[in-house]
């Protein structure tokens, strides 16, 4: 994009692009970098190079700091407030979305509509045109006191005491027959039904008399209460005994547990059935509310139709106020239906999306917007999709770009590198080896750089001996989710890879199916693993246990003294590094803490050494180091394991908060690998990691095998899916078009076969 003054014409056109200097945030090498405005610019690089630390905490960190001083001060003290990145320069920023890889939405009650603002239009439409009509749009919602099933209170299921779960027949009431705490001995209702006089407190139950114990279970016949007195200190006191089970559901299950101090609603659950509510059938909602109707369907059918079949639904209204509300909504779901995810309903929950699914609802959200000369950021939005979705993802990328926008990508994928207009790759190494830009040009010049580390003519290596299969699991008839009664044999002791489209049923099968048979396994999801700036390599690995007590034995100090988050605290900065004075309605300053020069130890703490280091000294080694130093079995199986996933480079007091997506993914593996295991479950282990890293990491997975465990991956990596023994896909299509296997065999069958991974593996093959 260029411009002129447009008064001269001998002037040289201006060249519109983001002129950054000095750039030093993170292990960022004091860099200068030009980056184009409209146009979609890739950072690549091995994990830990330094991509994130230019686009999110100097470009993205800094727009958004410049974009709050445009608020008043009173406005801004209610912001959140950005410290300005360390640089030199940074011009011709503009307004930044980021969209990052973090899950979409953090309740459990958030749904595809209610994140891409469908949900409140339905709502809308059927409280101003629904027939008959009931209400204000809120009453179509469980959260509103007429809208929520009077029966089951919108949970949409009833609970109920059950009296197997809730008494030991076997037992007495002294011995604990009532197995819930606050009606057994110990506590004062348990000490009122053996001494109120109605039962034999040392009798087991299954003794009572048949009258005797309907009194005790349920109450007296036809309700009510009987006399029981309660005794106390001062005598006995009038108190009406009314049942266990309609006392439990009065006290326990009628009210919110969360006030209680004794037990929880798991407490609760545990001795209750849930079933589905007969009244409102599980919807949650008041009949009334699904008696209204637009074209002869109500809030619910709507909610469960598929964005394809909803989008039908909405173009059939002819009310002129129904038509301006849901040309509204149709909007948000044509662009998920672009996105290629036209199966799902707008009720279906955002915690229950694939990794695939979510990526692509958080792109199709920004889709809508009018807005142009913005910069979108996106990080590794091709994270859980599969290479056909890739294709789209690119398209839709275009499109952003297209409306006058500029498109930067932190990315892995060759397929997407090769679209971008520009790529800057970060390296040469990570951590302290990283930071520097490696290479900056087009794409098809990539190949020239004698530092760059991704190859865009990288061939895929199909395994042409896969070992041999001797054993299997059997999973039989599963219907998880979206899974059609499913039955198939899962080889054991081998590297076996799962594959398929977005929401094909892998999570399903794998995850929940095959975990429910075998619940040994050792699971490996995509949550994220809680990072924080007081955690550290060591003390997410349990590393920094062994090195504390060790430092105890040997001084004869107490462990917590070499610990910065108890006695060994630095008493200035308490233990953080860093203190943070108050500049008032200044930007906000970080300072290395001057007592203790960002080591976060006291100096007593530091006066202590172990084999002539200190622990400070200790901290600042990296994973390679310290393999040669630690002489402990246990220690050096655990810092072996974080070297074994490629993060040989980091250091042991390195902080969970500075790590890249990539490093957080293999740290995470590494911390499940230490365990000793005999079935590995991995969702998507190639997440966030350069094919250098994907290299490293399948070796890792080799030798596990090698070891005699048993390995399946969920993934859509095609070097993964090449390197394994056997491949199973799903498919052939995402949601109520999927949960069929289509293919089962090895990768060089795959080759062979028609399917749309087999399409994609032929042609990573062929390039």
């Amino acid at each position: 994009m260029f411009y002129t003054t447009g008064r001269d014409e001998n002037v040289a056109p201006i060249k519109d692009e983001m002129i950054l200097r000095g750039l030093n945030e993170n292990n960022l090498k004091n860099i200068d970098l030009n980056i184009s405005k409209g146009k979609m610019t890739v950072f690549t690089g091995i994990s830990g190079s330094g991509k994130s630390s230019v686009a999110f905490d100097t470009i993205a960190r800094e727009s958004r700091r410049q974009m709050t001083l445009n608020y008043p001060l009173y406005v801004r003290n209610q912001m959140p407030r950005y410290e300005r990145p360390h640089a030199d320069l940074m011009q011709n920023l503009s307004p930044v979305v980021v969209v990052e890889q973090r899950s979409a939405g953090g309740q459990t009650r958030s749904t595809v509509g209610t994140y891409m603002d469908i949900d409140p239009l339905i709502r809308l439409l059927f409280s101003r045109i629904g027939n008959p009509q009931v209400g204000s749009a809120t009453d179509f919602t469980r959260q509103s006191t007429f809208g929520r099933c009077p029966r089951c209170d919108g949970f949409g299921e009833v609970v109920i005491p059950d009296a197997d779960l809730l008494v030991d027949f076997n037992l007495s009431l002294r011995d604990y027959a009532v197995r819930f705490k606050p009606l057994s001995p110990s506590g004062w209702q348990g000490q009122w039904m053996m001494s109120c006089g109605l039962f034999d407190p040392d009798m087991s139950i299954k003794d009572y008399s048949e009258k005797k114990r309907h009194l005790l279970i349920y109450g007296p016949p036809g309700g009510g209460t009987v006399d029981a007195p309660f005794h106390t200190k001062d005598g006995p006191q009038n108190a009406q005994w009314d049942g266990l089970l309609p006392r439990f559901s009065r006290l326990y299950i009628n009210r919110d547990t969360a006030k209680l101090k004794q037990i929880t609603q798991e407490d609760v659950l545990a001795v209750c059935t849930r079933t589905l509510c007969p009244l409102c059938e599980g919807s949650g909602l008041n009949p009334k509310v699904l008696d209204s109707k637009i074209n002869g369907m109500n809030i619910l059918d709507l909610r469960q139709s598929e964005m394809t079949e909803l989008l039908d639904e909405l173009q059939r209204i002819d009310h002129p106020l129904g038509e301006s509300i849901a040309n509204q909504a149709i909007l948000s779901v044509k662009q998920l239906i672009d996105m290629g995810l036209g199966y799902l309903s707008f009720s279906r929950k955002i915690a229950n999306l694939s990794g695939g699914e979510a990526q692509r609802v958080k792109i199709a959200r920004h889709l809508g917007s009018s807005l142009n000369n913005m910069t979108y950021i996106f990080d590794e939005p091709s994270s859980g999709l599969h290479p056909q979705e890739v294709d789209l993802l690119i398209q839709m990328l275009k499109n952003i770009k297209r409306q006058h926008n500029t498109v930067i990508i932190i990315e892995h994928d060759l397929t997407l590198i090769k679209a971008a207009d520009e790529i800057i790759e970060m390296g040469p190494g990570a951590g302290t080896k990283g930071g520097e830009v490696v290479y900056q040009g087009k794409p098809e010049f990539l190949k020239d750089s004698l530092l760059a580390a991704t190859n865009l003519e990288h061939r895929l290596q199909i395994n042409s001996s896969p070992r041999e299969i001797k054993e299997y699991f059997s999973i039989e008839n599963a219907d998880k989710n979206n899974l059609k009664h499913i039955s198939i044999a899962i080889p054991k002791h081998v590297f076996v890879c799962v594959c398929g489209v977005s929401g094909s049923g892998k999570s399903s099968l794998i995850l929940e199916a095959f975990y429910e048979k075998h619940p040994e396994s050792i699971k490996v999801s995509q949550d994220s693993i809680g990072i924080s700036t007081r955690s550290t390599l060591a003390t997410y690995m349990g590393i920094m246990d062994d090195i504390r007590s060790a430092f105890a034995k040997a001084t004869g100090q107490p462990a917590g003294l070499f610990s910065f988050n108890s006695i060994g605290a630095c008493p200035v900065c308490k233990g953080k590094g860093v203190t943070s004075p108050d500049v008032a309605f200044a930007d906000p300053v970080t300072i290395l803490c001057e007592a203790c020069q960002g080591t976060r130890y006291s100096q007593e703490a530091r006066s202590y050494h172990l084999k002539d280091k200190n622990i400070v000294e200790i901290l600042e080694l990296t994973i390679d180091e310290a393999v040669d130093y630690f002489r402990q079995e246990r220690m050096l199986k655990l810092v072996n394991t974080l070297k074994d996933v490629g993060l040989g480079y980091l250091t042991l007091g390195q902080t969970t908060s500075s790590l890249s997506g990539g490093e957080i993914q293999r740290l995470k593996l590494a911390s499940h690998l230490k365990e000793e295991g005999q079935i590995y479950l991995l969702d998507e282990p190639s997440l966030g990691l350069h094919m250098k890293d994907n290299a490293q990491l399948i070796e890792a997975f080799q030798n596990l095998v090698n070891k005699g465990n048993s390995l399946i991956i969920i993934e859509h990596n095609l070097d993964f899916i090449a390197a394994s023994d056997w491949v199973i896909e799903l498919g052939p299509e995402g949601g109520k078009r999927g949960g069929r296997i289509i293919f089962e065999g090895s990768p060089k069958a795959l080759a062979a076969a028609q399917t749309v991974t087999a399409k994609w593996l032929r042609q990573g093959i062929a390039e």
